[in-house]
């Protein structure tokens, strides 16, 4: 018995010496912050970080899942104080490439990662000619509705602003205070895409036919003096300033919200949350004469320069492997999937449809999307100044009022 037990003694030791150890001032280590996109996305990158880490035992991850809410002011913090994460998943682009601190995307990104890539995502990140991140998700917003309210309410799925109006009395009319109508989220969370939904299906938008900031327009001021009279008529959720998409979908799943706008990965979050409403989704309505536009969302990862870096080839290789083991087409799928989000790359899209036709439609959909200009260098302030626009009109300001000022701010 003693002999077997020395035995194995000597086996176990000689197969821990057999392990490469690397003493941890030889590793390369890269701080990354993730965006937190649902209630499991700290699972899927905590796994993530383990699976990365065995692979590639000369790498550490410092991973952080960080909520929409804090992430702007934790990042704004850190390169502020020179100290900007290796790798950063966020929606702005512009302020940083106009400080010069973002590293062009084709250093780090293979020929064959590039490749993947759906043309219009990949050149999505373009800023005078050079791309500066590649694209980790999308989204595309559409009109979700509870079947049962509106069946009760004897009421039609709305295609047009006058015909919300209309399916949001009898609703009121039907169910009282139990049911909000209509959702609307102008929060710090979503605020700018409230924005998007009203003015682009008025003909307006964030910019003109050239480009140009106009936000100010005339339709813009009426889209947006119409979706602060759906609150003040009783139409929407108590407290647009301050309950999130997140809210909204709680309250839809519970039958509490009878309308509204969302992402297409909806159905996964309602899925997760254990709910359960018979329900359908829709084109976004259109004021009368107007189109209705979809919109999308592409979301990015971006790699801050770092000049103080030791050992600057070592870092960059880090990096590539971080992102070739995240696009990996099996591994990026899945995050698709658990997340409910669009890929951006052809071969995840086409693993996915194999399994699920609804990706092949939503991708169709999702490519003829109009997307946030975020490669305007006043984007972010524009992102805040519309909110805040927003959130003072619930307050009873002026909407013209704002919009001027919002855009004499702007454009300077």
């Amino acid at each position: 018995m003693k002999r077997k037990i020395a035995l194995a003694m000597v086996l176990a030791m000689t197969a821990s010496m057999a392990q490469p150890v690397l003493a941890a001032d030889s590793k390369t280590t890269l701080d990354v912050i993730i965006s937190q996109y649902g209630t499991q996305t700290q699972t899927w990158w905590a796994q993530f970080e383990k699976d990365f880490e065995a692979e590639n035992p000369d790498i550490d991850l410092n991973l952080e899942v960080v909520s929409w809410n804090d992430l702007y002011t934790k990042v704004n913090t850190l390169v502020a104080n020179n100290n900007a994460p290796d790798i950063l998943n966020i929606d702005v682009l512009a302020d940083y490439v106009a400080d010069d601190l973002l590293m062009p995307a084709t250093e780090y990104a293979s020929e064959d990662l590039q490749a993947k890539f759906f043309p219009s995502f990949w050149e999505a990140s373009t800023i005078d000619d050079t791309v500066y991140a590649l694209p980790i998700l999308a989204s595309c917003r559409a009109l979700f509705y509870n079947k049962d309210i509106l069946d009760e309410a004897g009421a039609s799925v709305p295609t047009t602003w006058a015909e919300i109006q209309e399916t949001a009395q009898k609703i009121k009319d039907k169910f009282g205070d139990d049911v909000y109508p209509w959702g609307i989220d102008m929060t710090t969370d979503e605020g700018q895409a409230a924005f998007s939904y009203y003015t682009w299906n008025n003909g307006g938008g964030f910019v003109d036919e050239n480009g140009d900031w106009a936000l100010n327009s005339e339709k813009n001021v009426e889209a947006l003096n119409y979706a602060i009279g759906l609150v003040n008529d009783g139409y929407t959720n108590s407290d647009p300033a301050n309950e999130t998409r997140y809210d909204l979908q709680d309250m839809f799943g519970a039958g509490k919200v009878a309308m509204m706008i969302g992402p297409n990965n909806i159905p996964t979050y309602l899925s997760d949350g254990g709910y359960d409403i018979n329900y359908d989704v829709t084109t976004i309505p259109a004021n009368e004469g107007c189109e209705s536009v979809a919109m999308g969302v592409c979301d990015r990862l971006e790699v801050f320069k770092d000049d103080s870096a030791e050992d600057q080839e070592a870092r960059t290789a880090a990096i590539s492997k971080f992102f070739d083991f995240f696009y990996d087409d099996e591994r990026y799928a899945d995050y698709m999937v658990f997340e409910g989000f669009l890929p951006t790359t052809q071969s995840a899209a086409d693993l996915l449809a194999k399994e699920d036709e609804t990706y092949s439609s939503w991708i169709d959909i999702l490519q003829s999307c109009n997307f946030y200009p975020a490669t305007k260098t006043e984007w972010a302030d524009v992102k805040q100044g519309v909110i805040e626009v927003e959130q003072n009109a619930l307050l009873g300001d002026d909407v013209q009022t704002l919009l001027d000022d919002l855009q004499a701010d702007i454009a300077g």
